[in-house]
């Protein structure tokens, strides 16, 4: 890691991706795909389906038009089901409830946090720091975060659902640091991927930190860190790279 990866004194906000930052997938793990075509008499239809964790949209997806609303945002989720099983030849009088029971299947989350999650978001806010989560998340991000025990630990929460585009697409990024209220030189964002949590972040103009745990939730790379960037093991490691104190108070949440 290099000695001085970014300017530390001048962050004035924290901004971490969820799933796999924050918190991890536990058991019982969401209902398997081929399982839910398996109970319908779709066997040979579920295996042209694929993996059911690269059903949902994809990284770096731009999706505003969808965005207006939680009504047609969950409309365009089952549009893109729908397409997809038409594709794999479910007949059209199997495609509703399989759509629908596909749909609540992938929500299915439930989520534990990592043991460092609450110390370090705590102590970051009593540095002076804006907290921040960013996400590629359905439309409840609010919601999980409240189940997981994280309700109020933000004062900034941004989920692609809302945003209109999947990180590391610019706008998710736009969105965030226009609720931060700051230059985006002062914030830091932290995350376990590659692209969604480091290059996207530094492309916009932040800097980064990649998070890279002994007991990932997603396993992934390594590359060379760009300038702007430092790599950590736990969250903890997140403290000493950030003064112990802030010289301002955190910015408005807009």
């Amino acid at each position: 890691m290099p000695s001085e990866p970014f300017a530390a004194s001048e962050v004035r906000a924290v901004v971490f991706d969820f799933y796999g930052t924050l918190a991890r997938m536990v058991e019982p793990l969401p209902p398997d795909h081929r399982a839910v075509f398996d109970r319908r008499g779709l066997s040979a239809q579920g295996a042209r389906w694929g993996d059911q964790w690269t059903v949902g949209p994809a990284e770096g997806e731009h999706h505003a038009a969808h965005s207006a609303s939680e009504l047609t945002y969950h409309q365009w989720e089952l549009d893109r089901l729908r397409r997809r099983a038409r594709g794999c030849g479910v007949p059209e009088h199997e495609l509703e409830g399989l759509v629908g029971e596909i749909d609540r299947a992938m929500k299915a989350v439930r989520l534990e946090l990592f043991e460092d999650t609450r110390r370090v978001l705590g102590e970051l806010r009593a540095r002076g720091l804006l907290v921040g989560i960013c996400s590629n998340w359905f439309w409840n991000l609010e919601d999980c975060l409240e189940e997981v025990g994280l309700g109020g630990a933000a004062d900034v929460v941004v989920g692609s659902a809302r945003a209109g585009a999947r990180k590391p697409h610019p706008l998710i990024y736009r969105v965030l640091l226009e609720r931060c209220a700051l230059p985006a030189r002062q914030v830091l964002f932290v995350g376990d991927m590659w692209a969604p949590d480091v290059l996207g972040p530094v492309g916009a103009g932040m800097r980064a930190v990649h998070l890279c745990r002994p007991d990932p939730a997603v396993l992934g790379s390594e590359p060379p860190l760009p300038d702007g960037a430092a790599r950590i093991r736990g969250l903890d490691a997140l403290l000493s790279l950030l003064p112990s104190g802030a010289a301002a108070g955190p910015a408005g949440c807009g």
